[in-house]
């Protein structure tokens, strides 16, 4: 018994010793950060997205905290958006560079009455496992495979799956456009891009690179490339059967044409609608 607490006493002696040289060391050697990475930090939201591009809040409000005036423009929070930026300028006596609000959009109108399915899946509802085992249950290689993947990953509630299409819906009202759905997606089908003057945005809602009558028997909106979208506007390109429309391009001027010109319905206009307040 003897043998046993002296083992112990040994033990937590060497425990002690070795929790006090730790301590030392630690105070020795600690890196005592700069004030204003905390005061930074304190105007950030706290949601540690990653959209900024860094590690979380904290990583974000050191480098706002460290950059310079010209580093410091090209940081910007998304989830505060511009006028948390304005604030984290004012405190460092910067000025911070204006961004153009932006939304993330789903390119896809796979729905369940444009790309009925061909098969019953009957596993775990993830995108991500249907798309280890299978193209999508319409058998478009590139279409939504309507399972909620990037629903559950929102943290801002501003995605849903719709009842009757079966397609995810952003709110652009709650979007931060923190890229979370950007990410999780399998298919790649959601993009970060400008809301647009007065909520107008134009853009090609499909990511099929199949053949035209191919892609149609898939899909109802697939795009086809049928390249008519490219005599409305130099910049659009169609590249493996698939039509693209850059983000200079105005949509208050080329949208509702470019609406009209596809004849599958795979460019989407949202049309004008009244600014916000």
């Amino acid at each position: 018994m003897s043998l046993i607490i002296s083992n112990i006493l040994i033990l937590g002696g060497i425990g002690l010793v070795a929790a006090v040289v730790l301590y030392m060391v630690s105070k020795k050697f600690a890196v005592k950060e700069s004030p204003r990475i905390k005061a930074v930090e304190a105007l950030l939201p706290g949601v540690n997205c990653g959209a900024c591009g860094k590690a979380g809040c904290h990583d974000f409000a050191k480098a706002c905290a460290e950059a310079n005036t010209e580093d410091f423009k090209n940081l910007h929070c998304t989830v505060g958006g511009q006028s948390t930026m304005q604030k984290i300028a004012d405190l460092l006596g910067y000025k911070t560079a204006e961004k153009d609000p932006t939304v993330a959009v789903l390119r896809c109108q796979g729905s369940c009455a444009n790309a009925p399915a061909k098969f019953e899946y009957t596993g775990l509802k993830s995108c991500r496992l249907v798309s280890r085992i299978a193209t999508s249950q319409s058998e478009c290689p590139d279409g939504c495979n309507r399972m909620g993947d990037c629903v559950r990953a929102c943290k801002f509630g501003a995605l849903r799956l719709d009842d009757i299409t079966g397609l995810p819906v952003v709110d652009e009202n709650k979007c931060v456009s923190c890229g979370a759905c950007v990410a999780i997606c399998p298919k790649k089908l959601f993009e970060i891009r400008p809301k647009g003057k007065n909520g107008e945005r134009v853009y090609v809602a499909c990511r099929n690179r199949q053949k035209g009558a191919v892609a149609r028997k898939n899909c109802l909106a697939a795009c086809i490339g049928c390249t008519k979208c490219t005599q409305i506007h130099p910049d659009i390109k169609v590249q493996d059967n698939l039509s693209y429309i850059p983000m200079n391009v105005d949509a208050s001027q080329y949208g509702e044409k470019l609406a009209q010109i596809c004849p599958t319905g795979a460019i989407v206009y949202t049309g004008k609608k009244e600014q916000q307040s």
